[in-house]
């Protein structure tokens, strides 16, 4: 008697048989996220499975009727693209998609065979993502030292300690390694080491002048597994849930929504007024996700702006938190970016301290985050930021320790470097002349950098680009000859892909196409960092004119 194992999730719809008369599994519905073997069956397997001889092709196993054929299935049968979480196959993550993949393959050609690689350039220049140290910037003196003596806690106890590194230096590895028990090769508390949870909370007090509890923070890898914790948490199965999300925006929150099943609300910047945020414009596209029956969750803002590096003004941080008080959502402030403005008339002002001034602080659900991966610091690969909640009830920030201990702890070189950002050297310490003078050089020479890609951009026939007030980023808007875009049709790609991919095939520059962070219908743009150093980004920008006139002039001009 040959029977079939019939498996079922929770949507009793989907359903996936598994035939033992073949050596193949038949895919009926897609693979789904959790499944139960039918209950005749479980039961049988609840009975102790009988002694048998291989005396046939195949094994008969009397108590459940099922014949075991002599050849296993292929792998492929089983566990291929079709059969895997289709969440995971729909997200995309444009920073590190399709172009800088091809760019990664050009770069181990050029280091296998640098003139003789056949591109007309002799290295890629990646100015798709936010990572410093890989165009050259150095670290922070005073950061690495502390951290050398938290690894290596031996160099302590050598006589000459003091000749090698500075007394303040010194001072803070010691009292960094005095409070947490077994240095940095042992877990820490899932939340975050304590004495590093409280030394961000002192810093976190001084900058805005308003009580920071330790116990409202997480420390993260990056501020990225603090957006995961947000999703897993706000983003209920089996229900209509979404956020508001801003757009062009970070495609860190699209992808982890389409991850998590959640809906992208989205609401448009004002590129034309130096992509400005309207409450109105909220307030509409808010009204008509509810008229559709989403849930809307929450709001992420993203200050200063990634991809467009634009400042909200202080009144506008103001709209935007008695907004979210009015509607009921959940405000989700990402400030990784807050060191990184060049404008002299605008400052950072965390949301945090907006909702306190507007008595809301205790009221209104407030999740900021934050980086070592941005500002001046740079440490991208260390892996380090934290997350702060206000507002949110005792019992909903226990389910955050939850998610929190399920990582069982951030790494704690990242804790570290976070809480050293934080905290660094004060006036009339040793180290502080040096560390200043670090920190001031990077942050004019980005400003100068800045100014030089966005005033070189701004000369190409039918490009328009806003000041980048902030962050690391230009994000140009690109008039397309109908040529190109007929062309990039017929590939399957949009236009703006075409025009990216070709600059990185002209020039070895990696940009990323501005469909990856979204924008208005019928616009084109493209992100770029101004990360390459003052000797290269002019060069960058001639690279750039270059290529740009001549695409235009294959695609039949303006």
């Amino acid at each position: 008697m040959h029977t079939s194992l019939a498996i079922r999730e929770r949507d009793s719809s989907r359903l996936r048989k598994f035939n033992r008369n073949s050596n193949v599994s038949r895919l009926v519905y897609k693979c789904p996220r959790a499944v139960v073997v039918d209950r005749s069956v479980q039961r049988n397997l609840k009975k102790p499975l009988p002694r048998t001889n291989i005396t046939s092709n195949t094994t008969p196993i009397s108590n459940l009727g099922i014949n075991i054929p002599e050849m296993a299935p292929k792998t492929s049968d089983y566990l291929n693209i079709k059969s895997i979480n289709e969440c995971v196959v729909a997200t995309e993550y444009a920073v590190r998609g399709e172009i800088v993949s091809i760019a990664q393959e050009m770069a181990k050609v050029i280091d296998a065979k640098g003139k003789d690689s056949g591109y007309p350039f002799e290295k890629i220049v990646w100015c798709n993502i936010g990572n410093p140290h890989i165009l050259g910037q150095k670290p922070i003196t005073y950061f690495r030292q502390v951290l050398a003596l938290c690894e290596y806690p031996a160099l302590l106890e050598n006589p000459a300690i003091s000749q090698i590194f500075p007394s303040d230096v010194i001072e803070r590895a010691n009292l960094i390694l005095k409070n947490i028990p077994g240095g940095v090769g042992a877990y820490s508390e899932s939340a975050g080491a304590f004495i590093v949870r409280k030394l961000v909370a002192e810093a976190v007090q001084r900058r805005d002048g308003v009580f920071c509890d330790p116990d409202n923070l997480f420390m993260t890898d990056g501020a990225s597994p603090a957006v995961h914790y947000m999703m897993d948490l706000l983003l209920r199965e089996d229900s209509n849930d979404g956020l508001m999300v801003p757009i062009p925006q970070y495609p860190l929150y699209s992808a982890t929504l389409t991850l998590y099943g959640g809906h992208l609300v989205p609401y448009h910047l004002n590129e034309s007024s130096g992509w400005s945020l309207d409450v109105d414009v909220l307030r509409k596209n808010l009204y008509a996700a509810r008229e559709k029956g989403v849930c809307v969750r929450g709001l992420v803002v993203i200050n200063p702006g990634n991809p467009t590096g634009q400042c909200l003004s202080d009144k506008n941080i103001v709209d935007i938190v008695h907004f979210c008080y009015d509607e009921g959502l959940v405000l989700i402030a990402d400030e990784v970016y807050q060191t990184n403005i060049y404008v002299d008339d605008k400052d950072f002002n965390s949301f945090r301290s907006v909702a306190h001034r507007e008595g809301l602080l205790e009221k209104l659900p407030v999740v900021s985050l934050h980086s070592i991966s941005k500002g001046f610091v740079g440490e991208c690969g260390r892996r380090g930021g934290y997350m702060e909640v206000t507002g949110f009830p005792n019992d909903v920030k226990e389910q955050i320790i939850k998610l929190a201990s399920i990582n069982l702890c951030p790494n704690l070189s990242g804790q570290i470097c976070c809480a050293l950002m934080m905290n660094p050297p004060k006036e009339g310490e040793p180290s502080y002349e040096l560390y200043a003078s670090e920190r001031d050089a990077i942050l004019g020479s980005l400003r100068r950098r800045a100014q030089v890609l966005v005033s070189g951009l701004r000369k190409l026939e039918g490009v328009t680009c806003n000041d980048a007030e902030g962050a690391l980023y230009a994000f140009p808007c690109i008039k397309l000859p109908a040529q190109a875009v007929a062309e990039a049709k017929r590939i399957g790609k949009q236009p703006d892909w075409l025009y990216s991919r070709e600059m990185l095939d002209a020039t070895g520059i990696v940009v990323v196409p501005g469909s990856g962070f979204g924008q208005e219908d019928g616009t084109y743009h493209f992100r770029t960092t101004f990360l390459p150093s003052e000797g290269d980004i002019g060069s960058v920008v001639d690279l750039l004119s270059v290529f740009h006139a001549k695409f235009l002039t294959k695609y039949g001009g303006l």
